[in-house]
């Protein structure tokens, strides 16, 4: 029986306040205006029943304690958030001006870091209250505010990832040829849900020539014999998120298609073996990149090799050349390297992995081989 995790409590969402405070403050800020979005619901637990032009937004500056602006229609359910306890509710009635009220909490002059969600309107009207005030992205300036997580983040994370396993098991039992790659696609969405995901993010289903196109829409193409297909798929459990892809072949694959599996699978595997405390993100990236590389396929591996993983299905870090921030115990993203021949066929091969304090640990344990459906 799935059980549901211990919900976090409001000194949880208090600590990780006042962590953002502090991290703003190391950064030479005043500290961090949060909009609705992942970091809120990461800082507060309080996810807006619907985004609307309405101004809702976290305040946390400098020698003030904590305080959620809301509209007076969505005060109640601000009010029953977990972290609602440890924040200062000033809620605002339709014709009213949300903006004076949040420049009420806010230093004049103040630098802050800005959730990268943020309406331009909302920021634009608040410096007219607040002339003097600046913006940096929060991305740019708190890059870890939400990278590392804690034990009970990555309870959620495993239950998440060992979800998305028990659905690509299911989906080799069901059939491929001579169904729409739309139709597998929904098998996929059911399928997660039934191991426990609230939300479906994503199921890409991209056979044949479509699997050369990484980002590729299931659609109406009729998966044949022969073909091979892509699957990528995902969304949130208990909060947190699930993103694994396999790659399947409909019937026997040729001799191309198992090596172009294999190199891609060869790569994968020596990208997650270099993770480890204190390496940099983009060492990951290279550990995938040279396999594929010596293989002469190098110029078809065409996106970065993983991304962040938490209360979304994307979010920093990033596993790229150029990101120098260094792995820590507790980061979670996923290890996705891939080779497109467009026109022919795609493989990838993703798990999400966690930092440990001595490697890196799969929250994915679903066959990497190439299986063969019907």
């Amino acid at each position: 029986m799935d059980l549901a995790p211990e919900p976090f409590t409001c000194a949880d969402h208090a600590a990780r306040m006042a962590a953002a405070l502090q991290a703003a403050a190391e950064a030479g800020l005043d500290g961090v205006l949060v909009a609705p979005g992942p970091d809120l619901v990461h800082l507060t637990g309080y996810r807006p029943p619907a985004e609307t032009e309405r101004l809702t937004l976290l305040v946390l500056a400098a020698d003030r304690d904590p305080v959620l602006v809301v509209p007076a229609l969505e005060a109640a359910d601000a009010a029953a958030a977990p972290g609602a306890a440890a924040l200062g509710l000033r809620d605002w009635a339709d014709g009213k001006d949300p903006y004076r009220i949040a420049a009420e909490h806010l230093p004049a002059g103040g630098r802050f870091a800005v959730s990268d969600n943020a309406w331009a309107l909302h920021l634009l009207r608040l410096r007219r209250e607040l002339p003097g005030i600046s913006y940096t992205p929060l991305t740019d300036a708190l890059p870890m505010l939400r990278a590392v997580k804690d034990p009970r983040e990555l309870e959620r994370l495993a239950a998440a990832g060992a979800a998305a396993d028990a659905a690509y098991a299911r989906i080799l039992d069901l059939p491929f040829a001579g169904r729409r790659e739309r139709e597998v696609a929904a098998d996929l969405a059911e399928l997660l849900r039934e191991h426990g995901h609230s939300r479906v993010d994503f199921t890409v289903v991209g056979s044949g020539p479509n699997g050369a196109d990484p980002h590729h829409e299931a659609g109406e193409r009729v998966i044949a014999r022969g073909d091979m297909v892509v699957l990528d798929f995902g969304g949130l459990k208990h909060g947190y998120g699930s993103d694994i892809s396999r790659t399947v072949h409909v019937g026997e694959p040729t001799a191309e298609e198992q090596r172009v599996h294999d190199v891609v699978r060869e790569a994968q595997r020596a990208a997650s073996a270099a993770v480890r405390p204190g390496i940099a993100c983009q060492d990951v990236d290279r550990a995938a990149r040279a396999v594929i590389t010596e293989a002469g396929y190098g110029d078809r591996f065409v996106h970065r090799t993983g991304h962040g993983i938490g209360v979304t299905t994307h979010e920093p870090p990033y596993m790229v050349e150029g990101e120098e921030q260094p792995l820590v115990p507790g980061m979670c993203f996923s290890v996705e390297p891939g080779i497109y021949l467009p026109g022919r066929f795609g493989v990838r091969i993703e798990d999400i992995v966690t930092v440990t304090e001595d490697g890196g640990r799969s929250l994915n344990n679903a066959p990497r081989e190439l299986a063969v459906v019907e």
